[in-house]
């Protein structure tokens, strides 16, 4: 059965795809959201993310942080460091007078806000669960979506005049000619809530070692930790009893929160750099990590697909009606993403290539960069408006 939509479609009711549903409905813009799992399927999601301070601002606006804040730890400084190695910095929000750096929060926890707000005003919004994307078709005059609902026998295709895909790329293999330029590098994250003897008094932790950047995020009374390497070596130290894993850890780490006492359940995943090399010149548009895939040293990549979806938001309520989808509108969107999106993956990839070898002589250069960031406001100034906006 094939139905016509006179308005956008966004494929994945993501926070990506949610945040700019509700972006679109505050101007006034119909959207319809097809999701392929169950309502509240993802509530249980414990995975840290880490919020800017933009991020926040735009759960502001969109009427989701109040249902969220109780939920998030506030990160009031950053600690840089590296092992084996002068040079150490801190970031601290009162400096910037801002409230915080950045928070964190559980993927959980978001869905639930997002989906109370969804809740709340939910006219100019239609969700659709349960209906996973089998194939999207572009063509110069329309978006093919082709989907199928546990309720209907066959499948169904909607018609839009612009498709949206913010499902963090899972549905790219059914878009013919979409090509990703991808950099593996060869390294994975360990993940897991960890307790320690001192409390984190809201500083987050960034260290830097031979292997690779390890971060400790302050998660309620816990830090959330993303431990990154080659994969060989996260298989060893994925191998480790709890003990001794705790061992390994503080030994990498230092003793500036004393002593590892507890580490929870740990995952890992691989690890890599990856954008789009070509896109649709109409009636369609990738945003968030469907678009680009960014190592998570320095938290860039969620907060980038945030600003995707805003700046799509806005470009999309400043359009015509008969005009959304249109080349020109979507080419102008590309043009004013591309600046963040780019350094973004230029400055993850800078961060992880300089940060994470052990050559003769880069110790003393990390060093000296790092005492630069202590020692220059400008420099400071220049990160946090980079962690915060993009900018």
């Amino acid at each position: 059965m094939k139905q016509s939509v006179a308005h956008p479609l966004v494929i994945g009711g993501g926070p990506v795809g949610l945040v700019l549903a509700l972006s679109l409905q505050q101007s006034g813009v119909p959207v319809t959201v097809l999701e392929a799992q169950q309502p509240g399927a993802m509530y249980g999601d414990g995975r840290a993310l880490a919020l800017s301070y933009g991020t926040r601002q735009v759960l502001e606006q969109l009427g989701v942080w109040d249902r969220l804040a109780a939920a998030v730890t506030a990160i009031a400084g950053i600690h840089v460091s590296q092992q084996k190695g002068l040079g150490r910095a801190l970031l601290k929000a009162s400096e910037h007078q801002l409230p915080a750096l950045g928070y964190v929060v559980s993927y959980g926890a978001l869905m639930q806000a997002l989906d109370a707000r969804l809740a709340e005003s939910a006219a100019g919004i239609e969700v659709r669960y349960q209906v996973p994307v089998q194939h999207l078709h572009v063509d110069g005059a329309a978006a093919e979506v082709t989907f199928q609902s546990a309720t209907a026998a066959e499948p169904e295709v909607l018609v839009t005049p612009l498709a949206v895909v913010a499902d963090g790329g899972r549905s790219l293999e059914a878009i013919p000619g979409l090509i990703r330029d991808t950099k593996h590098y060869g390294h994975d994250a360990l993940v897991g809530l960890v307790r320690t003897e001192l409390p984190h008094r809201n500083i987050a932790y960034e260290r830097f070692t031979p292997y690779g950047p390890m971060a400790l995020l302050p998660n309620g009374e816990q830090f959330s930790l993303v431990w990154t390497g080659e994969q060989a070596y996260i298989d060893q130290i994925s191998a480790l009893d709890d003990a001794a894993f705790l061992q390994a850890l503080h030994q990498a780490f230092g003793d500036r929160v004393g002593k590892f006492l507890h580490i929870g359940k740990r995952g890992r995943f691989p690890l890599k750099l990856s954008k789009l090399e070509q896109t649709f010149a109409a009636h369609c548009v990738v945003i968030g990590n469907a678009a680009q895939t960014m190592h998570p040293v320095a938290g860039q990549g969620f907060n980038v697909g945030i600003r995707d979806a805003m700046a799509l938001a806005k470009n999309i309520a400043a359009t015509a009606a008969d005009q959304w989808g249109a080349a020109h509108r979507l080419s102008e969107y590309q043009q004013s993403r591309a600046r963040d999106s780019g350094r973004g993956l230029l400055f993850t990839d800078f961060l992880v290539n300089v940060f994470s070898n052990d050559l003769v002589g880069v110790g003393l250069l990390r060093g000296a960069g790092l005492g630069a960031l202590s020692l220059l406001p400008f420099a400071r100034r220049f990160l946090v408006n980079k962690m915060s906006y993009g900018s």
